[in-house]
């Protein structure tokens, strides 16, 4: 699924193309993602000028002047520019056009999401309750230890909790849990302020190399220019089951936590 970083890096992507320019039209091949596609939406969007391409969560934000197209990824999903003339495939479900230039979602699941919201963004439904942006100056060591002191789940799925923190996901909670060195089955309410400190800046310097690489690409993720995310070939311990821990050497170990692959070593994540 993509993630915070990988949703960061479409964003870059697309916002030189989109901001500024005027919607000429919008083509919706399949209504059916995972809420369904306004009806009408073309014409709605028909003839506004995009002022700005912004993210929350895992969110993308459209800033269209009378409202917000707000598009997400879903588990499958990428937003390439391409050229109007370019053919459609058979997963390329929505088209945002802009002259010669479209922006296209394509999503082989179908869990994305193209939706508008008329008036302020944040208050919809799906924004208005999320935690704070793990890279802006609301997520800090205080914050996470506020957020998690009575919580007695483990720490790996605590932070993965878009209510606690947004955009930390599998590959991400796992490699900052290994930078931080704490063990991800740990209690969260037994993590105390420096603990918590260390983790909220393993989170923020994990997400920025992750932008930095571009992302991961597993799947199906590319950037909006077709190439691949490379975070996933330099991980410390993501996928990496079996295999030598690259500070220590002892084997990383592989769990499920909440139904998701967790991969740490026993001997740095004391």
């Amino acid at each position: 699924m993509p993630e915070l970083p990988e949703v960061e890096v479409t964003r870059r992507g697309i916002e030189p193309h989109l901001a500024g320019r005027i919607i000429t039209g919008a083509t919706v091949r399949n209504a059916g993602l995972r809420w369904p596609v306004p009806r009408g939406l073309g014409k709605t969007l028909t003839g506004l000028k995009v002022e700005s391409v912004k993210r929350r969560a895992k969110y993308l934000l459209l800033d269209c002047g009378s409202g917000h197209l707000i598009l997400h990824l879903g588990m499958s999903g990428s937003l390439r520019i391409t050229d109007y003339r370019e053919p459609a495939a058979y997963h390329d479900h929505f088209d945002l056009e802009l002259g010669a230039t479209v922006l296209r979602l394509t999503d082989p699941r179908r869990f994305g999401a193209v939706l508008w919201q008329r008036g302020a963004v944040l208050k919809h439904k799906l924004l208005r309750d999320l935690g704070p942006e793990p890279l802006e100056s609301g997520f800090s060591g205080e914050a996470l230890y506020a957020a998690i002191r009575k919580r007695g789940a483990a720490i790996k799925t605590v932070i993965m909790d878009s209510h606690v923190v947004v955009g930390v996901g599998n590959i991400y909670a796992s490699e900052s849990l290994f930078l931080a060195g704490i063990n991800p089955k740990t209690q969260a309410r037994r993590l105390g302020r420096k603990r918590c400190d260390e983790l909220a800046g393993a989170v923020r310097t994990v997400l920025t190399r992750a932008i930095r690489a571009g992302g991961s690409s597993l799947r199906n993720y590319v950037q909006s220019d077709g190439s691949f995310g490379c975070f996933q070939i330099d991980c410390s311990v993501y996928d990496r089951a079996g295999k030598p821990c690259r500070v220590c050497s002892s084997p990383i170990r592989q769990i499920v936590q909440g139904q998701r692959s967790t991969y740490y070593c026993t001997k740095c994540q004391s």
